[in-house]
């Protein structure tokens, strides 16, 4: 039935936040540092040991500080050769950050649906998409929500086909495949710090690769592709996306406190997964041999339990049905007690900007328009106090009434 008591839970006076920045202290002394030394442009101290401890805690030989993850996943493209014209690969289950520096270049993506062990890009897919388009040499894989993909099956394809594989580890600095951390697979990587992320800069993000030459080539192209000349010289198009010297005090900050975030992302996980045990649902899922970072934890409503739903470009609408729920009904209910939710990524493919894209699934099914269908994003916030997420799970509970 529809949720119809407001007697049964109470707003809450201070908005639950879906993820939100955690600060601890430490941030603001390396800040005051990059102050205090008068370091406040795109050179310092902070960017250096934040690129060095990037770099360790990952296990790639270079990262490269720069304004965005977003500006990392253009230079990765730049850097892989990609031209006007290439079809690019890319996960369809996804933010748009992930397909727009395809477009950046005049590239033309091409989405593969994802699969439901993981909701990242299915494997069979993107074999079926060499396939039909044997002359594609790039593929850009996203980890959604912090899950680490099929690597093993992903790689083998891009192997068998001679493509580069850029990855997009925004959403999973901290996760492991087979005990390896994300951003080491794709020959290329970019790792996200933006305000909702793992770990924040409030900005932020990394290129990463195992190339020196790469790495001082993306250095060059972030500050304007100045030459090594007495003037200003200029023999390429360079981009104003080195990462400030003061955002990288506060992603210093962070860093210590990764693993204590995952912990509480995964108790968050935990606690949701242990209260919708007799709801029709499931989490988001990962493989057994992944360890996510659980950055975001999400539900996924069993088909038999869905209320009818309807949803056009930029409005949703549910009917009430006893015993059934859908994403719409639990976030209106969630924003009506001040609780943040969100729906899954709507896929690339249906958005109105790539409808002339081609989409590639691997068999009639359409994985990720179901995934978005039925499913939503939960309230992640690390600083949820357990109170809470427990008045939260009952709220969705009594969606199911």
């Amino acid at each position: 039935m529809a949720f119809s008591s407001q007697e049964k839970f109470k707003r809450f006076d201070k908005k639950i936040w879906l993820s939100s920045p955690t600060m601890h202290g430490e941030e603001i002394g390396f800040i005051e540092e990059a102050y205090r030394t008068n370091w406040m442009s795109t050179i310092g101290a902070n960017i250096n040991e934040a690129e060095k401890s990037i770099s360790e805690i990952i296990g790639r030989k270079y990262a490269v500080a720069l304004a965005s993850g977003t500006s990392a996943l253009h230079l990765a493209i730049l850097v892989s050769g990609i031209k006007p014209g290439d079809k690019v690969f890319c996960s369809d289950v996804t933010f748009a950050a992930t397909a727009n520096p395809i477009i950046y270049v005049g590239a033309e993506p091409v989405f593969i649906d994802c699969e439901h062990e993981t909701w990242n890009m299915d494997p069979k897919a993107l074999e079926k998409a060499f396939r039909l388009y044997p002359d594609t040499k790039y593929v850009m894989l996203a980890h959604l929500y912090g899950t680490p993909s099929k690597m093993d099956e992903i790689l083998k394809v891009c192997k068998d086909n001679g493509a580069i594989l850029i990855e997009d580890a925004a959403e999973s600095f901290g996760a492991t495949y087979k005990g390896r951390q994300t951003g080491t697979f794709g020959d290329v990587s970019a790792i996200s710090f933006n305000g909702n992320k793992i770990i924040t800069g409030s900005s932020g993000g990394m290129f990463l690769t195992d190339s020196k030459e790469t790495a001082d080539l993306v250095r060059k192209l972030s500050t304007q592709a100045r030459d090594n000349a007495p003037w200003y010289q200029h023999t390429m198009v360079g981009y104003n996306y080195r990462m400030s010297n003061v955002i990288a005090g506060v992603v210093r900050g962070q860093i210590p406190h990764l693993n204590e975030h995952i912990a509480q992302k995964r108790a968050i996980y935990n606690r949701y997964k242990e209260g919708f045990k007799d709801l029709p649902v499931q989490m988001n899922p990962f493989e057994e041999c992944a360890i996510p970072n659980y950055w975001l934890s999400c539900m996924l409503i069993d088909r038999g339990a869905m209320c009818r739903q309807s949803r056009t470009d930029t409005v949703a609408e549910f009917v009430a049905e006893k015993g059934r729920s859908c994403p719409t009904e639990i976030l209106k209910v969630l924003e009506a007690f001040n609780v943040e939710g969100r729906p899954i990524w709507k896929p690339m493919h249906l958005q109105p900007i790539y409808a002339d894209c081609k989409f590639v699934s691997a068999s009639e099914a359409d994985n990720g328009s179901d995934i978005f269908a039925r499913g939503l994003c939960l309230p992640s916030d690390n600083k949820m106090t357990p109170e809470q997420q427990d008045v939260i799970i009952d709220m969705i509970k009594h969606c199911f009434d």
